[in-house]
Protein backbone atom coordinates (compact mmCIF):
# COMPACT_ATOMS: atom_id res chain seq x y z
CA UNK A 1 0.00 0.00 0.00
CA UNK A 2 1.79 3.58 -1.09
CA UNK A 3 2.13 5.43 2.38
CA UNK A 4 0.64 8.46 1.01
CA UNK A 5 -3.03 6.24 0.31
CA UNK A 6 -2.71 4.63 3.55
CA UNK A 7 -2.61 7.90 5.28
CA UNK A 8 -5.68 9.33 3.30
CA UNK A 9 -7.42 6.51 4.01
CA UNK A 10 -6.91 6.89 8.10
CA UNK A 11 -7.76 10.50 7.72
CA UNK A 12 -11.16 9.88 5.97
CA UNK A 13 -11.92 6.83 8.62
CA UNK A 14 -11.28 8.79 11.35
CA UNK A 15 -13.17 11.52 10.41
CA UNK A 16 -15.87 8.64 9.96
CA UNK A 17 -15.29 6.77 13.16
CA UNK A 18 -15.75 10.42 14.98
CA UNK A 19 -18.82 11.54 13.45
CA UNK A 20 -20.14 8.04 13.99
CA UNK A 21 -20.56 6.87 10.19
CA UNK A 22 -17.98 4.32 10.19
CA UNK A 23 -16.83 1.28 13.23
CA UNK A 24 -13.52 1.33 14.77
CA UNK A 25 -10.81 -0.41 12.39
CA UNK A 26 -7.37 -1.87 12.93
CA UNK A 27 -5.17 -2.10 9.61
CA UNK A 28 -2.46 -4.56 8.75
CA UNK A 29 -0.50 -4.13 5.99
CA UNK A 30 2.87 -3.03 3.99
CA UNK A 31 4.80 -0.65 2.34
CA UNK A 32 6.78 -0.15 -0.49
CA UNK A 33 10.51 1.13 1.16
CA UNK A 34 10.12 4.20 2.63
CA UNK A 35 11.14 6.57 5.61
CA UNK A 36 8.76 8.38 7.24
CA UNK A 37 9.33 11.72 10.07
CA UNK A 38 7.64 12.32 12.61
CA UNK A 39 6.40 15.55 14.59
CA UNK A 40 10.19 15.21 16.31
CA UNK A 41 12.18 13.85 13.72
CA UNK A 42 15.84 15.81 12.97
CA UNK A 43 17.13 16.27 9.67
CA UNK A 44 20.74 14.94 11.15
CA UNK A 45 19.21 11.48 11.70
CA UNK A 46 18.10 11.34 7.53
CA UNK A 47 21.64 9.47 6.77
CA UNK A 48 20.99 8.72 3.23
CA UNK A 49 17.24 10.71 2.13
CA UNK A 50 17.84 9.92 -1.50
CA UNK A 51 17.80 6.53 -0.87
CA UNK A 52 13.95 5.81 -0.37
CA UNK A 53 11.25 8.60 -0.71
CA UNK A 54 11.03 10.33 2.59
CA UNK A 55 7.34 11.29 4.00
CA UNK A 56 6.19 14.14 6.31
CA UNK A 57 3.76 12.90 8.80
CA UNK A 58 1.50 13.85 11.77
CA UNK A 59 2.50 10.91 14.03
CA UNK A 60 4.61 11.29 17.17
CA UNK A 61 8.44 10.86 17.10
CA UNK A 62 11.31 10.57 14.72
CA UNK A 63 12.31 8.62 11.48
CA UNK A 64 11.12 5.05 10.82
CA UNK A 65 11.46 3.04 7.99
CA UNK A 66 8.66 0.70 6.63
CA UNK A 67 8.99 -1.86 4.04
CA UNK A 68 8.07 -5.41 2.64
CA UNK A 69 8.54 -8.03 4.91
CA UNK A 70 7.16 -5.36 7.85
CA UNK A 71 3.65 -5.86 9.48
CA UNK A 72 2.61 -2.14 9.95
CA UNK A 73 -0.45 -1.93 12.36
CA UNK A 74 -2.41 1.32 11.67
CA UNK A 75 -4.96 1.65 15.17
CA UNK A 76 -7.98 3.55 14.61
CA UNK A 77 -9.75 3.19 17.90
CA UNK A 78 -12.24 5.74 19.19
CA UNK A 79 -11.28 6.21 22.80
CA UNK A 80 -14.57 7.74 23.58
CA UNK A 81 -16.07 4.21 24.56
CA UNK A 82 -13.71 3.69 26.97
CA UNK A 83 -11.45 6.00 29.35
CA UNK A 84 -9.69 8.92 27.36
CA UNK A 85 -5.88 8.16 29.32
CA UNK A 86 -3.57 8.18 26.29
CA UNK A 87 -0.74 6.82 28.41
CA UNK A 88 -3.20 3.55 28.63
CA UNK A 89 -3.48 3.69 24.93
CA UNK A 90 0.35 3.88 24.51
CA UNK A 91 1.34 1.20 26.94
CA UNK A 92 -1.61 -0.97 25.25
CA UNK A 93 0.08 -0.97 22.26
CA UNK A 94 3.23 -1.60 23.79
CA UNK A 95 1.43 -5.20 25.54
CA UNK A 96 -0.24 -5.84 22.07
CA UNK A 97 3.41 -6.30 20.30
CA UNK A 98 5.00 -7.96 23.67
CA UNK A 99 1.87 -10.20 23.76
CA UNK A 100 2.18 -10.82 20.09
CA UNK A 101 5.65 -11.71 20.35
CA UNK A 102 5.09 -13.96 22.92
CA UNK A 103 2.63 -16.07 20.62
CA UNK A 104 5.54 -16.32 18.69
CA UNK A 105 8.23 -17.19 20.97
CA UNK A 106 9.80 -14.20 21.67
CA UNK A 107 10.55 -12.17 24.94
CA UNK A 108 9.89 -8.91 24.08
CA UNK A 109 10.50 -5.86 26.73
CA UNK A 110 9.82 -2.14 27.02
CA UNK A 111 12.63 0.23 27.89
CA UNK A 112 12.56 3.52 29.99
CA UNK A 113 13.40 6.22 27.91
CA UNK A 114 13.02 4.48 24.52
CA UNK A 115 9.89 4.08 22.60
CA UNK A 116 9.21 0.66 20.82
CA UNK A 117 9.63 -3.27 22.07
CA UNK A 118 13.31 -4.50 22.77
CA UNK A 119 14.63 -7.79 23.00
CA UNK A 120 18.20 -9.58 23.10
CA UNK A 121 19.38 -10.42 19.23
CA UNK A 122 21.44 -12.20 17.77
CA UNK A 123 25.12 -12.35 20.19
CA UNK A 124 23.24 -11.01 23.12
CA UNK A 125 22.99 -7.17 21.99
CA UNK A 126 19.82 -5.09 22.76
CA UNK A 127 17.99 -4.40 19.11
CA UNK A 128 14.56 -3.04 18.63
CA UNK A 129 11.98 -5.27 16.91
CA UNK A 130 9.02 -3.07 16.64
CA UNK A 131 8.11 0.65 16.16
CA UNK A 132 5.41 2.72 17.95
CA UNK A 133 4.07 6.23 16.59
CA UNK A 134 0.70 7.06 17.05
CA UNK A 135 -1.26 10.47 16.79
CA UNK A 136 -4.98 11.35 18.60
CA UNK A 137 -7.35 14.02 17.27
CA UNK A 138 -10.60 14.60 18.91
CA UNK A 139 -10.43 10.86 20.92
CA UNK A 140 -9.24 9.02 17.61
CA UNK A 141 -6.41 7.06 17.28
CA UNK A 142 -4.51 6.39 14.42
CA UNK A 143 -1.13 5.28 12.86
CA UNK A 144 0.24 2.72 15.61
CA UNK A 145 2.82 0.51 15.50
CA UNK A 146 5.25 -1.95 13.09
CA UNK A 147 6.80 -5.02 13.71
CA UNK A 148 10.14 -6.76 11.97
CA UNK A 149 9.02 -9.89 10.59
CA UNK A 150 11.19 -10.02 7.71
CA UNK A 151 12.05 -6.99 6.02
CA UNK A 152 15.74 -6.23 4.74
CA UNK A 153 17.17 -5.10 8.15
CA UNK A 154 20.15 -2.98 5.69
CA UNK A 155 17.27 -0.29 4.71
CA UNK A 156 17.47 1.25 8.33
CA UNK A 157 21.16 2.10 7.40
CA UNK A 158 19.78 5.20 5.55
CA UNK A 159 18.23 6.94 8.85
CA UNK A 160 19.01 6.99 12.68
CA UNK A 161 15.86 4.54 13.49
CA UNK A 162 13.46 6.55 15.95
CA UNK A 163 16.52 9.07 17.00
CA UNK A 164 18.87 5.90 18.94
CA UNK A 165 21.91 5.40 17.66
CA UNK A 166 23.68 2.90 20.30
CA UNK A 167 21.54 -0.14 19.72
CA UNK A 168 20.55 -1.83 16.24
CA UNK A 169 17.09 -3.02 14.96
CA UNK A 170 16.36 -6.93 14.56
CA UNK A 171 13.44 -9.04 13.28
CA UNK A 172 11.89 -12.66 13.96
CA UNK A 173 13.80 -14.04 10.77
CA UNK A 174 17.10 -12.17 12.42
CA UNK A 175 15.57 -14.18 15.94
CA UNK A 176 15.82 -16.75 14.09
CA UNK A 177 11.91 -17.29 14.08
CA UNK A 178 10.97 -17.83 10.71
CA UNK A 179 7.23 -16.65 11.29
CA UNK A 180 5.02 -16.06 8.29
CA UNK A 181 2.55 -12.73 8.21
CA UNK A 182 -0.23 -15.17 8.54
CA UNK A 183 0.87 -16.03 11.56
CA UNK A 184 1.96 -12.77 12.85
CA UNK A 185 -1.74 -11.90 12.05
CA UNK A 186 -3.12 -14.44 13.94
CA UNK A 187 -1.13 -13.53 16.81
CA UNK A 188 -2.43 -9.74 16.68
CA UNK A 189 -5.58 -10.98 16.19
CA UNK A 190 -5.27 -13.16 18.85
CA UNK A 191 -3.66 -10.88 22.07
CA UNK A 192 -5.50 -7.80 20.68
CA UNK A 193 -8.45 -7.75 23.52
CA UNK A 194 -6.11 -9.07 25.86
CA UNK A 195 -3.99 -5.90 25.63
CA UNK A 196 -6.65 -3.59 24.12
CA UNK A 197 -10.05 -4.64 24.27
CA UNK A 198 -11.32 -2.79 27.62
CA UNK A 199 -9.37 0.88 25.89
CA UNK A 200 -11.24 -0.07 22.65
CA UNK A 201 -14.30 -0.77 24.90
CA UNK A 202 -14.90 -4.01 23.08
CA UNK A 203 -14.06 -5.96 26.50
CA UNK A 204 -15.81 -5.37 29.79
CA UNK A 205 -13.63 -4.09 32.67
CA UNK A 206 -12.52 -6.39 35.49
CA UNK A 207 -15.45 -7.31 37.65
CA UNK A 208 -17.86 -6.35 35.01
CA UNK A 209 -18.61 -9.52 33.91
CA UNK A 210 -15.65 -10.25 31.59
CA UNK A 211 -13.91 -13.63 31.57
Amino acid sequence: MPYPAAVESMETRIADIHAGRAAQMVWLLEHPPLYTAGTSADPAELLDGGRFPVYPTGRGGRYTYHGPGQRVVYVMLDLRRGPRDVRRFVHGLEEWMILTLAEMGVTGERRTGRIGIWVAGPGGAEAKVGAIGVRIRKWITFHGMALNVDPDLSHFAGIVPCGIAEHGVTSLRDLGVPATMDQVDAALHATFDRALGEVAGTMAPAGDGAP
